[in-house]
This record gives structure tokens, C-alpha cells and sequence, in this order.
């Protein structure tokens, strides 16, 4: 019940609602629209300017990827500055609230600072590109993004690390020249070391060819005296990211070389020595 002399304007009211809930539909279109042909021109843009300055792939990705980001933040600051426009809200005094409630949580947000000063100079010094192999504040993994805030790892448990850049103290690219392949292969003691190592030099010599070797593979002889075995060690220089499939290819080789030739790979084993009194 309303009291008396109370009256509701409904058809002020129903009007009210069509004529902004149509300007808010019409923004929300826009935004739509302008989103997926923004990125496509972000897009384009960068790979005829990488094309024109001989940019790397991994590098044109990780600015393609920053240039995203931006974009949908700048988006989204449009997109609620004309709502409050549609609805007749003045932003101002808003801002002047936002700058007020700022100042109070800034001591809060030192780290949200440092993270984008930190992902600042990761970008200016090209320390890491998307799509390269690194070590970062404890994590391993190949990069799929590079932030302002944060740089995604993504693991080879297909663990997608979300690492805040304050806390990338330091980053050890792997992909960055070429990679080592090694391989280390025990043979037993009874068995001839000459024998064994001119088996290996064989076998390398059938991956001399292999594309994936920029250098080597070659035998450096005996590493080490185990327990129960000769430990003989080959290296070469493999392109980035191939080094674990030659090393497998590298370790099946032998292996068969090995046993056609009987040479034998020990298992840890104990002897025992009994002595009589």
C-alpha cells in the first residue's frame, strides 16, 4: 500500500529503463565488435612490422601478447566511462573517490608496483620470449606469456604457473644458443674400454647428419668409476629444444650397439668377500 497522495509514474519509468537499457545494449555491441577487430588489427599490425624489421617469431608473440593485455584494460576503462555517461553519473567526483580510496590502500599496492616496474625492464632487456625454455622463481617451463604483472609458465606436467614478476629475481634461459646433449653409459669392468668406446664413436657418427645436431655428438671417454660400472660419456650441441629427443634417440642406439657386440651395461650390484680365519 502507498500512502495517500503517492503516485508512481510508471510510463515515466518504463521509458526511463527502454531508453537506457537500449544505450547500454548499443555499448555492449560496440564493445563486441570493436574487441575482435582491435586485436586482429593489434595482430596484423605487428607481424607486417616484424616482417618489415626482421623481428623474431617468439619476440613478435611476446609483444602481440602484452599489446592484448593493454588493450582489454583500456576497453574496459571506456566501456565503464561511457556507462556512467549513459546514466547521467558524473565520473568525477568518482575518480576523486577512486583517488581518495588510492592513496589509502597504496602503501598495499607496492607490490603490484614493483611488478610491473619489474616486467618492465624484463621486456626492455628481452631477457625472455613466449615460446622459450627457462628457469624462473623456482619454476621450469616454457613461457606463453610476458605481463606487465605477471609472466605465465606453463610446466611439462602442463602446470600453467602464474609467477608475479616481482618475484622473478632471476631467469635462466635455456633457449637462448645452442643446447647440450648428454649422454653418460656405464659398461661393465670385465669388458674392453677401447672396444666399447670405438662402439660409441660409431654411433656417433651415425647422428653426425642428424639436423638436430649443430655440432658433435662425440665421445669424450671414460667420465667415471661407479660401483659397478666404467661410466663413458658422450656430448655434441643440438638446436634448442632437441636436446632430450636426441639424447633418448642417442641412449636406443647404444643399447643396441651394445648387445650387438656384446658389451654389457651393468645393473648395481653388490659382492660379497668372505674371509676365513
Amino acid at each position: 500500500m502507498f500512502e495517500d497522495g503517492l503516485q508512481i509514474d510508471w510510463s515515466y519509468i518504463l521509458e526511463n529503463v527502454i531508453n537506457y537499457g537500449i544505450k547500454i545494449l548499443v555499448l555492449i555491441i560496440a564493445l563486441l565488435i570493436v574487441s575482435p577487430i582491435g586485436k586482429k588489427l593489434i595482430s596484423a599490425a605487428l607481424k607486417k612490422s616484424s616482417q618489415r624489421q626482421n623481428v623474431s617469431e617468439a619476440r613478435m608473440q611476446t609483444l602481440e601478447k602484452l599489446l592484448l593485455n593493454v588493450f582489454s584494460y583500456v576497453l574496459i576503462f571506456v566501456f565503464v566511462v561511457m556507462f556512467f555517461g549513459i546514466i547521467e553519473q558524473p565520473i568525477g567526483p568518482l575518480l576523486a573517490g577512486a583517488g581518495v580510496v588510492g592513496l589509502a590502500i597504496g602503501f598495499g599496492a607496492q607490490g603490484l608496483v614493483s611488478d610491473i616496474v619489474t616486467g618492465f625492464f624484463i621486456l626492455l632487456e628481452k631477457q625472455i620470449d613466449v615460446g622459450d625454455y627457462v628457469t624462473a622463481a623456482g619454476y621450469n617451463g616454457i613461457v606463453e606469456e610476458v605481463g606487465l604483472r605477471t609472466t605465465k609458465i606453463r610446466g611439462f606436467d602442463g602446470t600453467l604457473h602464474y609467477v608475479p614478476n616481482r618475484e622473478i629475481a632471476g631467469v635462466s634461459n635455456h633457449s637462448r644458443g645452442n643446447m647440450r646433449a648428454l649422454v653418460d653409459i656405464g659398461i661393465s669392468y670385465d669388458d674392453n674400454i677401447d672396444q666399447a668406446m670405438a662402439v660409441l664413436k660409431s654411433v656417433c657418427k651415425e647422428f653426425e647428419t642428424d639436423p638436430r645436431f649443430a655440432e658433435g655428438p662425440d665421445v669424450l671417454g671414460v667420465q667415471a668409476f661407479g660401483s659397478s660400472e666404467v661410466v663413458l660419456r658422450i656430448i655434441g650441441k643440438t638446436e634448442n629444444m632437441e636436446q632430450w629427443g636426441a639424447e633418448r634417440d642417442i641412449r636406443k642406439r647404444i643399447k643396441e650397439a651394445f648387445d650387438e657386440n656384446n658389451i654389457e651395461i651393468p645393473f648395481p650390484h653388490q659382492v660379497y668377500v668372505q674371509k676365513n680365519n
